[in-house]
């Protein structure tokens, strides 16, 4: 359905204001919180969220709340969304305004990772102890070995594998299987665990979730167990999950349901606070996955629920045939 020429005056006059524009060539890059995109803009927060209410507005962008955080993220698919990414595909990246945002931005990735890094490395030794504080593990992983079957599997991959506890819970029931992590302290202590359950046919790398360098359809199981509520982009790192799940393959992904704990962020780096089916749903681009969800309600007070969403993927055939 192709824009009204009234539409098209809204959204490019909606995107036709200087700082608009820094904003929708910043969430460009990727989800943004209000207060990340203050610092890069170096303006106010009020005049910050009255710019991003005229491109919500517009249907430029979409806002989303966690916790007593917004997140923004241009909008996904759509004509409006269509012309303001031709827009910015047009914007020469060597423009000094630009340049300088895409600047500070690095710096506030690079803050943003360095405080991260550093509390993956002061607790890497008790990350089992941290992780259980909240979570009955044991249900936990009963689901988790209930969702992905009893194999075998050709290939597992388990995406941000912290201590390797999914290698040494799922490793059993595959041919190989890979454990991919930023963090050497996490993945020295994994190779450990590995090590003691006697499991050979796993590989540790060091590896980024966003970006695995692994083939299309490489792993009939990928798991991503309490990852997502670190990262910067979640549906970047589903997207990535799904490319490399084979058709007929699941991709297990295990994380909160939507809570309102902040200290979890200020204290454990939570950078989101859970997540709905709806947004895993969409991430996953659906039709390509069955979805199920198993919820788990929490053991104790925290009000954390774990939810449990299985992904399987279409087998090659029946998509053709679809």
């Amino acid at each position: 359905m192709k824009l009204k020429a009234s539409q098209a005056v809204d959204v490019l006059r909606a995107a036709g204001e200087p700082t608009r524009l820094r904003i929708l060539a910043l969430l460009a890059r990727e989800e943004l919180a209000v207060l990340e995109l203050c610092s890069v803009l170096d303006q106010s927060q009020p005049r910050v969220s009255r710019h991003l209410k005229l491109l919500a507005e517009a249907g430029l962008v979409e806002r989303f709340p966690d916790g007593a955080w917004v997140f923004y993220r241009l909008t996904n698919g759509g004509q409006a969304g269509e012309l303001v990414r031709e827009v910015l595909a047009r914007l020469d990246p060597a423009d000094p305004q630009f340049t300088r945002d895409a600047e500070r931005l690095i710096a506030v990735f690079a803050e943003r990772a360095s405080v991260a890094s550093d509390y993956f490395a002061r607790n890497a030794a008790r990350w089992d102890e941290i992780r259980s504080l909240y979570v009955a593990e044991a249900a936990v992983e009963a689901a988790i070995l209930k969702a992905a079957g009893p194999g075998p599997f050709k290939r597992f991959v388990d995406l941000g594998s912290g201590t390797g506890r999914m290698l040494t819970l799922l490793g059993p029931r595959a041919e190989a299987a890979l454990g991919l992590d930023l963090s050497q302290q996490m993945l020295n202590i994994a190779r450990n665990h590995v090590a003691e359950a006697g499991l050979k046919v796993c590989e540790l790398r060091h590896g980024d979730i966003f970006g695995t360098r692994l083939p299309d359809g490489a792993a009939d199981l990928v798991v991503v167990h309490q990852v997502l509520h670190y990262l910067t982009d979640p549906a970047a790192a589903l997207k990535e999950a799904a490319r490399i799940t084979a058709p007929g393959g699941k991709l297990v992904i295990v994380d909160f349901a939507p809570h309102k704990l902040e200290f979890l962020r200020e204290q454990h780096q939570h950078r989101r606070l859970g997540f709905s089916d709806a947004e895993i749903r969409r991430w996953l681009e659906a039709p390509a996955f069955d979805v199920k969800v198993e919820t788990l309600p929490p053991a104790r007070d925290a009000g954390l629920t774990v939810k449990i969403w299985t992904a399987e993927r279409a087998a090659a055939r029946q998509r053709s045939a679809a």
